[in-house]
């Protein structure tokens, strides 16, 4: 019963491993396009959101964008304002706590 538990244990290592990885690919790969334009497959994959979250994000003006024969682009610069702009420190310490 120990070994799967140490099995478990490395495994649960491994899939932080892989999404630090994972994380820090993104964060790199937007880095490299800094003032450049992406499109909005990258941004929704890169935020987590669906391509109507998206659309509600053009539509209220919260997000701005360039239309190219149909197709949505936007500045990485401005996907960055964004989160700044939406960015709260919590307010204990620790998760959970009350």
């Amino acid at each position: 019963m120990m070994e799967v538990h140490d099995m478990l244990l490395t495994l649960s290592q491994d899939i932080k491993t892989m999404k630090t990885y994972l994380l820090n690919f993104h964060k790199s790969r937007l880095e490299k396009f800094s003032d450049e334009w992406i499109d909005g497959q990258i941004v929704m994959q890169t935020l987590h959101i669906s391509k109507r979250t998206l659309q509600s994000l053009r539509d209220c003006g919260v997000l701005p964008y360039s239309r190219i024969n149909g197709k949505f682009y936007y500045k990485v610069s401005d996907i960055e304002t964004l989160l700044e702009s939406n960015y709260s420190l919590s307010k204990s310490k620790h998760y959970g706590d009350k």
